[in-house]
């Protein structure tokens, strides 16, 4: 029962994707084609807000839910993160979906999502599987 609330904030966060487009492939790609501001307009909003959020929790050292202190560990640049970033942005102009929205999209109807959800689920498996291999 306690998990109802992340249910809640899941439809909320569905819907405003939905509602603000964000789930579209049109949208997205005339993102990839710098065509419209629309997407870039949502990201720099994105951006702000977190940002924002950001600063007020460092501000007045909130703590979590569980009374937690709130760590923001610093993270080192690592040039694999060029190659993750390619791969990422070439799958999402393909599919025209990013984790969060795959699950509007196929809850809004477009079914074919399901297999960008799966080939997701499969390229993290696949990463978790060799990331031993994988420099560091």
């Amino acid at each position: 029962m306690k998990n109802i609330k992340y249910l809640a904030i899941g439809l909320f966060f569905g819907l405003t994707l939905t509602k603000g487009e964000a789930i579209s492939w049109y949208r997205i790609q005339e993102m990839f084609r710098f065509e419209s501001f629309h997407m870039f307009g949502i990201f720099m909003t994105a951006i702000s807000t977190g940002a924002l959020s950001l600063f007020i929790i460092r501000k007045l050292k909130l703590k979590t839910a569980t009374g937690e202190e709130v760590e923001m560990p610093k993270k080192e640049y690592h040039h694999g993160v060029i190659i993750g970033s390619l791969l990422f942005g070439f799958g999402w102009a393909l599919t025209g979906a990013c984790p969060g929205p795959i699950y509007a999209q196929i809850g809004s109807g477009f079914l074919v999502t399901t297999f960008t959800l799966l080939a997701a689920l499969f390229g993290t498996w696949c990463y978790a599987y060799f990331q031993k291999y994988l420099p560091d």
